[in-house]
């Protein structure tokens, strides 16, 4: 299967890469960055330099044609300005999300954050920003006419994955490994179809699937 990953450069979306091709997908990253493209092709991504900052609904809907699935894993990051969070966490988003519509994937997955809901409209806080960016985009997401999936992962460590999930629509917090974030977004877009779903999940006792049906 064909997966085209939108933040192709970060640490999750490099890690579903690898394991797509290890699974005999074919992964294609998505960076805005052209300089990034040799790391990407060394995990066995194809590369496609697009800017979803700047270029449009139709460039997107291109690179996205004949796709099997749609993952957006960008972000614009810590320390980023206002600005830039919403046009990366928000409107890049929504364009990715228009995008897959327009082309027909079959299958979008977004990767979002636990507790985005939960922001103040009124705060100048980085994080408070963040989170209403991510929550206005899968406000969006969830109004559209395809199969999509909102992954919504507790905070993000480094450490190993365990394959083991608690899934819920609010999760207790504990932490959950960047691998196992990419084992559920690999999981979702080639696995079966679970659906237009929307969860929080974290590190737990169970193995993904058996934590969905507890939804």
């Amino acid at each position: 299967m064909q997966v085209v990953i939108a933040g192709g450069h970060g640490k999750v979306a490099r890690i579903l890469a690898r394991e797509l091709v290890a699974a005999g997908h074919t992964p294609i990253s998505l960076v805005r960055n052209a300089a990034h493209r040799d790391e990407l092709v060394s995990d066995g991504a194809q590369v496609a330099v697009i800017d979803l900052e700047h270029d449009g609904l139709d460039p997107v809907a291109e690179v996205l044609d004949g796709a099997d699935a749609a993952v957006f894993a960008a972000g614009a990051g810590g320390g980023s300005t206002p600005d830039r969070t919403n046009a990366v966490d928000r409107e890049g988003a929504i364009l990715f999300a228009q995008a897959a519509k327009q082309s027909g994937v079959p299958r979008l997955v977004i990767l979002s954050g636990a507790g985005v809901d939960d922001y103040d409209p009124s705060s100048e806080d980085s994080f408070e920003i963040y989170c209403h960016a991510k929550s206005d985009a899968d406000a969006f997401v969830r109004t559209l006419d395809i199969d999509w999936v909102i992954v919504r992962p507790d905070g993000l460590t480094d450490g190993p994955g365990s394959g083991l999930f608690t899934v819920a629509e609010q999760v207790t917090r504990r932490g959950i490994a960047r691998s196992d974030v990419a084992a559920i977004l690999l999981d979702l877009s080639v696995g079966p179809n679970p659906g237009r779903i929307q969860f929080e999940v974290t590190s737990g006792n169970q193995p993904l699937r058996a934590a969905l049906e507890t939804l």
